[in-house]
């Protein structure tokens, strides 16, 4: 215990044993030499770098090329893909909503993936086009946790909603006598509603494990969007906790229903083998696979992204990943689902006031 008649102006914002004794009026050597034997754990605090983490106020997006020839291909690219990606699924759910012959629990689960198809891909795109032909590359701090937000709860809904609609196939394939029984409305609204609130509880459960973690070093994260992998990265603090809770997330958000999805299709393929007609058979595998695909594409990418450790993933296969559930798989969604599809084209037919007779 020494004395302490100096000024009382101190430089840390934490009393870090060995700091203060510089403000002793005694000798405080022996103290010194207690330290140099016997060094004191730097403060936990200092450690994870909180004192630090409101320095951060912004990211730097650093997307996919410094080549500004090359941005400027990417950038024509992506802008027809989002124009048809905005295109294609908003025609699909106006179809949808228009045509009273639509209304049916299949469409009504496609409308809900095409209006998030639309979300997600508006989520990111945009401002990756602009990042593409600017030189501010940046993104607020709070910008970045509310697009990861959003970006999850539409990712996450959309896993589910692949479920429901795997459900509702076979209902109607395995059990087509009861399927205006069980696939009522009341039943529709209540998977969409519960696909939504699965989105929005384990979305925010992703944002607030990353973002409550220290960003006090460097703010460059090398992805075109605020993405969890790549934003983790540039933590100040050991990340293996939310690698762990990504892998349980994922575990729950992917491969449940990815597993219920392949369960649902085996009793189906099962179901179609018994049908005696070829044509049924046939009719029915066209009905699944424009699905089945879909899935896929989305699923698979997501899987290989949130359930692998930090350590291993490298920063450019994450980003064609990240196209591909975000932006390949919304634009070809539209075309999937509507040029097998004979109702859609007698819908859009009749929306733009022609007959599909008189063609």
């Amino acid at each position: 215990m020494f004395p302490w008649c100096g000024h009382g102006y101190f430089g840390f914002s934490l009393c870090i044993p060995g700091s203060h004794t510089v403000f002793s009026c005694g000798d405080y050597m022996i103290n010194q030499k207690f330290v140099l034997f016997f060094p004191q754990k730097e403060s936990h605090v200092h450690n994870r770098g909180w004192r630090n983490h409101s320095f951060i106020t912004e990211f730097i997006l650093m997307g996919f090329s410094r080549n500004p020839r090359t941005n400027w291909i990417l950038f024509f690219l992506f802008l027809f893909l989002y124009l048809f990606t905005v295109l294609g699924n908003g025609l699909i759910f106006t179809l949808i909503r228009v045509d009273v012959h639509l209304h049916t629990p299949m469409y009504f689960f496609l409308s809900i993936l095409s209006l998030l198809d639309l979300s997600y891909a508006t989520t990111t795109v945009p401002q990756m086009l602009v990042h593409l032909v600017s030189e501010h590359k940046t993104i607020s701090y709070v910008g970045c946790v509310v697009q990861m937000y959003i970006f999850l709860t539409l990712g996450i809904t959309e896993t589910w909603v692949f479920a429901a609609m795997a459900y509702d196939r076979y209902v109607a394939i395995c059990f087509p006598l009861h399927y205006g029984v069980q696939m009522s409305q009341t039943l529709c609204v209540l998977l969409a509603v519960s696909s939504a609130f699965c989105g929005l509880l384990c979305a925010l459960i992703y944002t607030v494990f990353a973002m409550s973690l220290p960003y006090c070093g460097p703010n460059e994260i090398n992805h075109f969007f605020c993405e969890i992998p790549a934003v983790l990265k540039l933590a100040c603090a050991d990340t293996s906790l939310n690698d762990q809770v990504d892998f349980i997330l994922g575990f729950i958000l992917l491969l449940i229903p990815l597993f219920l999805i392949l369960t649902s299709y085996i009793c189906i393929f099962v179901a179609i083998l018994r049908i005696c007609f070829t044509q049924g058979q046939v009719k029915a595998f066209s009905t699944c696979a424009s699905h089945i695909t879909v899935v896929t594409m989305f699923c698979i990418p997501c899987m290989v992204m949130y359930m692998r450790p930090g350590s291993e993933a490298s920063p450019e296969d994450g980003k064609k990943l990240a196209l591909f559930y975000n932006v390949i798989s919304a634009f070809l969604n539209p075309i999937i689902y509507s040029l097998r599809n004979k109702d859609v084209k007698r819908a859009f037919l009749k929306l733009v006031g022609m007959n599909e007779d008189t063609r």
